[in-house]
């Protein structure tokens, strides 16, 4: 199951938005940039740069941090944000990519794990 289209952020005005708010959190493998927002619920955007390599590992890492995001998503508070991904990323496992997102979101207040 791949996120759903309303939870994408595809347009550059709204990447501008999140970014001129300067609000970001970091760890070693990720960068969240994040905005509230008006919706009730959160809104993505993952970025990874040429640098990490050709298309085809680009894509695998998208791949990899979108369905590390998809057991969240009952998590996650109304917030608009981007994850960039760093140097490092396309070398893990999808649990160390997991265990890694799960931190970075955690750390910014993002992820709110509700007791059940």
């Amino acid at each position: 199951m791949a996120i759903k289209k309303a939870l994408r952020i595809k347009k550059k005005i709204d990447f501008d938005k999140i970014f001129s708010a300067r609000k970001s959190t970091a760890n070693k493998k990720f960068v969240v940039y994040q905005l509230p927002s008006e919706t009730t619920h959160f809104r993505a955007a993952i970025s990874v740069s040429k640098k990490l390599g050709n298309a085809v590992t680009r894509n695998r890492v998208k791949r990899l941090v979108r369905h590390a995001l998809m057991p969240l998503s009952n998590n996650l508070s109304t917030t608009d944000f981007v994850i960039v991904c760093r140097k490092g990323v396309e070398s893990l496992s999808f649990d160390e990519v997991q265990k890694n997102l799960t931190h970075v979101l955690k750390v910014a207040k993002i992820y709110q794990k509700t007791e059940t």
